[in-house]
């Protein structure tokens, strides 16, 4: 019954990913939470163990979506090159700091990132193509900043690299393409800081690789790529606009369940 239920978990996830243009993260992490409840996992690691296994199934996810994107040559692997070791250090860094918070902490700070990116996409706010992209040290130390939340929350980092790229005069197609890239090292160095964090760790259920849990990893990947392109689909054929304006609801929801449970 709780695989049918990571099952339902990836299916969901990689269709708000095709359907929104955001990560299942912000799914996953929520579902895995009300799962973890059920299964009776230790408070204490809930959070730590969901944040780590979202990351470890954006991996499967990112292979595909940085295949697609590369077939239509809209990745600008130059700044890739350049972003992608600041967010190497950056998602080490917010690893590192999700184990040593508490897991009511985490949830909170979880709970507002949601609230702040629901108002970002219920507004629909973009920024203005205002500037060009840094040289080499602004770039990377921007990487630090993606790398270090998207750990932090089990994200792949789109909702901060997108809008960044678009602001630095990048076209949304390369900024979308770029994005999904970034999702890469996000997903591979944090699902690895995730099981050295918590490797041997007392609390953790069984068939755990430190902070990442296999059952649910297995269920939620199986689907999320397949239900990703059926997602992104659908999408060609619904208003962008209204999509946007259902999923910040939801994570307005998700948001206020987060923030109330930490208090």
């Amino acid at each position: 019954m709780i695989l049918l239920v990571y099952l339902a978990v990836g299916a969901f996830a990689g269709l708000s990913a095709g359907l929104f243009g955001v990560g299942g993260g912000l799914v996953i992490v929520p579902a895995l939470i009300a799962c973890f409840g059920f299964l009776a996992v230790a408070p204490e690691v809930a959070m730590q163990l969901a944040v780590g296994t979202s990351l470890a199934t954006i991996v499967v996810t990112s292979l595909s979506s940085v295949r697609a994107h590369h077939q239509l040559n809209n990745i600008d692997w130059l700044c890739w090159r350049i972003l992608a070791p600041g967010i190497a250090v950056g998602v080490v860094c917010g690893v590192a700091t999700a184990t040593l918070l508490s897991g009511q902490v985490l949830k909170l700070a979880f709970g507002v990132f949601s609230l702040i990116i629901a108002a970002y996409m219920a507004f629909g706010a973009v920024p203005t193509a205002s500037r060009q992209l840094p040289k080499k040290l602004g770039l990377r130390s921007v990487g630090i900043v993606i790398g270090y939340f998207s750990a932090m929350f089990g994200i792949g980092g789109g909702s901060l690299t997108v809008p960044y790229l678009t602001w630095c005069n990048v076209r949304m197609q390369a900024a979308v393409a770029t994005s999904a890239a970034c999702g890469l090292p996000i997903a591979v160095v944090g699902s690895a800081s995730n099981m050295v964090a918590g490797f041997g760790h007392q609390d953790l259920p069984a068939y755990s690789f430190g902070f990442v849990y296999l059952p649910a990893f297995v269920g939620i990947a199986l689907l999320s790529v397949p239900c990703a392109k059926l997602g992104a689909h659908w999408a060609q054929r619904l208003s962008a606009t209204r999509l946007k304006q259902c999923f910040a609801m939801f994570l307005l929801a998700v948001g206020c369940q987060f923030i109330w449970g930490a208090l």
